[in-house]
């Protein structure tokens, strides 16, 4: 049986990867990358590159071939780029007769009213209408995507939010990594959805448990849209994307991360990784970058 990984060597892929070299062969393992130079470690390691290319459908027809279970991890951009994408990879797998589609989705996809289901919706709708055995796996927040805020705090600046009271699952990427692990090298996941969520905490309760791990009060400054916007454009935020770490914030503000499971748990067969231990790893590895 061959499994192949999408954006192997993305930050998700990657822990994905090495998390599934635990259990698999490297010789049933094959990763698709747009750049297979980025790959060599992995090629060094027995596991098979192909060059896939979202963009380029032709490549993906190659790159798929003789696959049997699939992850396609969601590529980055504005929606209607990963739209596309996404389509591509989704159609390039129905002709090469994959037999098995897992997909990092967001939670709650079908109704969410946050600023990246668009994408998602669209894409579990492709993958649906291809008739392949599935599973969807709806990804909540990862804690690395507040690294710039805790960055900040380390830094003596307090955790700016117009998120409210808004809650977040949060969890590290280790752990949507081995989630995935789990779907796509192991059995009876056909046609699941997995809601993929850690414990629902408030920004004030994310904040505190990081006061707790840095030993000291750490301030919540809880402004409105325009003045975070303000704020993010001051501490040198390109103007592109202060948009989009807006809209970020009212959708966790208007609760679209607001979904309990307990399917984490399920697929790791342990609870998911503590909020203050994870926030321990994060702010060690910014201290060790330093």
């Amino acid at each position: 049986m061959k499994m192949l990984v999408t954006g192997a060597t993305g930050k998700l892929g990657t822990k994905v990867v090495e998390t599934l070299l635990k259990t698999v062969p490297a010789s049933q393992l094959a990763v698709s990358v747009r750049n297979p130079e980025k790959a060599e470690g992995l090629r060094a390691r027995g596991v098979e590159v192909r060059q896939g290319d979202f963009d380029r459908p032709e490549t993906l027809d190659t790159a798929f071939a003789g696959i049997d279970r699939l992850l396609i991890i969601s590529a980055d951009g504005d929606n209607e780029t990963r739209i596309r994408q996404h389509t591509n990879a989704v159609a390039a797998a129905e002709r090469a007769g994959v037999k098995f589609i897992a997909y990092t989705s967001i939670v709650n996809a079908k109704e969410s009213k946050n600023l990246f289901a668009p994408t998602h919706q669209v894409t579990e709708e492709a993958i649906l209408k291809t008739g392949i055995p599935y599973s969807f796996l709806r990804n909540n927040w990862y804690l690395e995507n507040e690294i710039s805020s805790i960055q900040g705090v380390l830094a003596g600046a307090p955790w700016v939010t117009s998120a409210g009271n808004g809650k977040v699952g949060w969890a590290l990427q280790q752990d949507y990594a081995e989630a995935a692990a789990a779907v796509l090298s192991g059995n009876g996941h056909e046609n699941t959805i997995y809601e993929l969520s850690g414990k629902l905490l408030t920004q004030e309760e994310l904040v505190s448990a990081l006061g707790t791990v840095l030993g000291k009060e750490v301030p919540v400054q809880q402004v409105d849209d325009a003045a975070y916007a303000d704020i993010m454009k001051g501490v040198g935020v390109p103007d592109f994307l202060v948009p989009m770490l807006v809209d970020i914030q009212k959708s966790i503000r208007e609760g679209t991360l607001e979904i309990e499971s307990n399917d984490f748990e399920k697929l790791l067969g342990r609870p998911v990784t503590p909020i203050k231990e994870g926030l321990t790893q994060i702010v060690n590895g910014i201290s060790q970058t330093k």
